[in-house]
């Protein structure tokens, strides 16, 4: 997905969303600019190579786009395969 695509989704979601809606997303996530392993930077580099629009993205950068969104991040854990499942909570109005 490209970046301007996840920029897309997230100035989207106020308009099909509800206060208290969540956003949920799973698979790997840079945190302050770096891998969290290995594997991933490799799998970000085979995501590169098949398109150069696509990659792992930063946790920060998305984040941002959240909270302008109006979500706040209220749970980040670790999944197997240094996945993460990321959930972000709508702001009630």
């Amino acid at each position: 997905m490209a970046w301007s695509d996840v920029e897309q989704l997230f100035a989207r979601l106020a308009a099909v969303t509800v206060p208290g809606a969540l956003l949920i997303a799973y698979g790997p996530f840079n945190y302050q600019g770096r891998f969290s392993s290995e594997s991933n930077a490799a799998f970000d580099q085979s995501l590169r190579e098949r398109a150069s629009h696509m990659g792992i993205r930063d946790a920060e950068a998305v984040d941002a786009l959240a909270l302008r969104a109006g979500f706040s991040l209220v749970d980040d854990s670790a999944m197997p395969a240094n996945n993460r499942c990321r959930v972000w909570r709508r702001a009630d109005a």
